[in-house]
């Protein structure tokens, strides 16, 4: 697939030179937050990478090529342009040969990334085992990715609108490696804490870096390490719990399924709490974003 791709002029040189990397995926830019604040915050979020002493690599795919490494108008075009569908690992080929436009998910974003090289990479919260999947089943591809690829990932947990206490189950069972930054609890997304303790803790990147270095010493690094960093300034809790509840109901009512559902969430949160939500969810990207450029930086 390497032939497939095609690399940012930045990246490109990155590679070439060695430096630091971090991926980003853009469902986020595309599906997650608003316009015209999802081109600001991807634009930002790329620029902490570099002030952080690494180089950014958004994945996407437009016109049918795969990008890593997006330059600003192609950002604009993720950001702008109303046929960017939504596109996890199955749909990659699918999307190319038909020569079409798509986001990439955390699955596909870390597919693409671990063929290019880059290990490190940056998102807001994972997707995992939707409430109500002992009936349909639902579990986003993120975890299967995740559970094959040589791939550190920082985010803010997963999103709150799933079942966690599952989630964490499906970790362990897929031997996806855990810790928590700074923090003995898990965290929710727009939550600090979801309610579930963490066996492994870290304090400084210096300790992740030694867990990424230990991981290939021992023949375990074909599973990701997921790197939790919980958001500062959570949601209120019983706010939270509202706008879900009411949130769910709504997605029941109107038949919002499968892939369809986390987006339509993320709208009603961000609608019924009068863009808190959304302040919560650029602190996150932006935090993850500055975290993972130093866990980078310290594998150099």
């Amino acid at each position: 697939m390497k032939s497939a791709i095609k690399y940012s002029a930045e990246v490109a040189g990155a590679i070439a030179a060695g430096k630091p990397l971090v991926a980003l995926e853009s469902t986020i830019i595309s599906h997650g937050l608003p316009r015209p604040s999802n081109l600001a915050v991807a634009i930002e979020c790329e620029k902490i990478i570099r002030e952080h002493g690494a180089v950014p690599a958004t994945i996407a795919l437009l016109d049918g090529v795969v990008h890593v490494g997006l330059e600003i108008k192609e950002l604009e075009a993720i950001a702008n342009r109303d046929d960017i569908s939504k596109a996890s690992v199955r749909d990659l080929a699918i999307i190319v040969a038909s020569r079409k436009s798509a986001a990439t998910t955390v699955a596909a974003t870390a597919h693409i990334a671990a063929i290019a090289g880059i290990k490190v990479f940056a998102t807001g919260g994972l997707g995992g085992v939707h409430r109500g999947a002992n009936e349909s089943f639902d579990e986003s591809a993120d975890l299967t990715a995740l559970s094959q690829l040589d791939m550190t990932v920082v985010c803010a947990g997963v999103k709150s609108i799933l079942d966690v206490h599952a989630t964490l189950e499906r970790l362990e069972t897929l031997a996806i490696g855990l810790v928590g930054y700074k923090t003995n609890r898990f965290p929710g997304f727009y939550l600090t804490d979801s309610g579930f303790d963490l066996e492994h803790r870290v304090d400084n990147v210096d300790e992740i870096a030694a867990i990424i270095k230990a991981r290939t010493s021992i023949g375990t690094q074909f599973k990701a390490l997921i790197v939790a960093n919980p958001v500062k300034n959570e949601m209120e809790k019983n706010r939270h719990d509202q706008f879900l509840a009411t949130g769910l109901a709504k997605a029941a009512h109107d038949g919002i399924d499968g892939k369809a559902v986390t987006p339509f969430l993320l709208e009603h949160f961000h609608s019924a709490s009068h863009g808190e939500s959304l302040a919560i969810n650029t602190e996150i990207i932006k935090s993850n974003c500055a975290l993972a450029a130093e866990i980078a930086v310290a594998l150099i």
